[in-house]
């Protein structure tokens, strides 16, 4: 049979399951159902090798990189060490981006990750088919990576599936999705998960509600009186245009937050003040979440959930500010869509069930993925029948986009171990193999084995829910 056949064989295969009720629950990049096996199960024949590229100048010389554009329009960049130690480090990065894919994301996200390539294994990143918040659609798209890596670059002796940030939800979403028994092998011998939005998008992004409420009855900017008033928690109403410099400048208006707290009038620090203390993040967080609570909301309730806001703060109860029952009596109030809710939970939440060893790593002051998320993310585990198979580790000190070059291959070298060896880590067995990787990669181990986040409610308040 002819590889235009196989091809269609497969494909007529896959509809009839779906005809026959056999196919449940993932989606596609737009939320429609599709089996739970279709990226996997697509013919490898069907991916165009990867071609020969330039590696970016942070990857060690000897190395070999390869790059390509899968059959969804993913871009994605390979690297493989000269002295291969066979170990794959398939990646899944953070943001996520709302533009369309680019090759220069790609090789930000190999240059951040050389330190992987560095230590001998071989490193594979996409960087989706879109732009947005999909996370069951990004989830295949790396999938679909390793199944590239696998035809045209080598089998590995073990895959770890990496999540940086929000790609950590995706990791945690993918290891559940693609398991041996949804696609015939096992495709991830572990997970790594870093710096990571791991509540999932029915929870983790709440306080970003809370602060767009808080800012709006601060700064009354956002929109202005004279504008289309239009409900905060859509972000955007869907086709409104704002740049990025248009929301800079209204925050900077208001907060002044492109100038030293001493410059700022009494006025713009109270207010600036006021943010901190009730949202809990600091100053210099301020404009990143409102960008995500402007652009990324509104991509989600525009694009994702059927122009419904999966987000609410009925029930909340602000505290912090100078005048509590003030704030609480002002803030506008929103109902969370129960469709949309439902929608977005089915797409970004994690479930729990993951087959294989677990490992996380977060910085314990993180201002953009809080430490509490963690937390909640254990809980899931645990519900899901996986907390076993979980270890989380904290660090004193880091940032959220990079901790620090030796904690990452300290973290893979104990992941190896618990697959191979059956010897679980322990954050005081990881604190203590540390030191010994910074002379090769540098300083900056921080681990503190004695650390347990709180409940995410206790950083975040609780809400009604649909």
């Amino acid at each position: 049979m002819d590889m235009q056949a196989t091809f269609k064989l497969a494909t007529l295969a896959v509809a009839i399951l779906a005809a026959l009720g056999g196919c449940a629950g993932t989606s596609s990049n737009n939320g429609a159902p599709i089996g739970p096996a279709l990226a996997s199960t697509m013919p490898e024949a069907t991916e165009t090798p990867p071609r020969p590229t330039a590696c970016p100048p942070a990857v060690p010389a000897a190395a070999s990189c390869l790059t390509g554009v899968d059959s969804r329009g993913a871009i994605y960049l390979i690297a493989k060490p000269a002295n291969w130690n066979g170990v794959l480090v398939l990646h899944a990065h953070g943001g996520p981006n709302l533009e369309a894919p680019s090759a220069q994301r790609a090789a930000e996200d190999l240059t951040r990750w050389a330190v992987m390539v560095d230590a001998g294994y071989a490193w594979a990143g996409s960087t989706f088919r879109q732009g947005g918040v999909a996370v069951r659609a990004a989830a295949e798209d790396t999938e679909r990576l390793r199944g590239i890596f696998r035809r045209y670059v080598g089998k590995p002796t073990r895959t770890i599936l990496h999540g940086q940030s929000w790609g950590a939800g995706v990791a945690a979403k993918a290891a559940g999705m693609f398991t041996a028994q949804t696609v015939g092998e096992t495709p991830y011998d572990g997970v790594l998960l870093s710096s990571g939005v791991l509540a999932g998008g029915s929870r983790s992004y709440d306080f970003r509600t809370d602060l767009r409420v808080v800012y709006q009855s601060l700064c009354h900017n956002h929109p202005r009186p004279a504008e289309t008033q239009y409900p905060l928690n859509l972000g955007l109403p869907a086709g409104a245009k704002m740049t990025q410099a248009d929301l800079s400048a209204r925050v900077n208006e208001c907060l002044a937050l492109d100038k030293p707290a001493a410059n700022r009038t009494p006025e713009q620090q109270a207010r600036v003040q006021t943010i901190e203390k009730v949202i809990r993040i600091p100053a210099s967080a301020i404009h990143s979440h409102m960008s995500w609570a402007t652009f990324h909301y509104q991509d989600i309730s525009s694009k994702r959930t059927g122009g419904a806001s999966p987000f609410g703060n009925m029930g909340v109860t602000y505290a912090g500010s100078p005048d509590d029952a003030a704030l609480n009596a002002g803030v506008a109030r929103y109902s969370a869509d129960p469709a949309a809710y439902q929608r977005f939970a089915a797409d970004t939440d994690p479930t729990g069930k993951i087959p294989v060893p677990v490992l996380a790593v977060k910085w314990i002051s993180d201002p953009t993925a809080f430490v509490e998320l963690d937390s909640y993310f254990k809980s899931v585990m645990d519900r899901g029948g996986s907390g076993e198979r979980l270890v989380q580790t904290f660090t004193t000190q880091g940032t959220h986009s990079y901790i620090s070059s030796p904690t990452y291959p300290t973290l893979v070298t104990a992941l190896l171990a618990w697959i191979e060896q059956g010897a679980k880590p322990t954050p005081a067995s990881i604190a203590a193999a540390c030191p010994a990787n910074e002379a090769r990669f540098g300083a900056g181990c921080s681990f503190d084995p004695g650390y347990t986040p709180a409940a995410l409610e206790s950083r975040v308040p609780a809400r009604n829910r649909p």
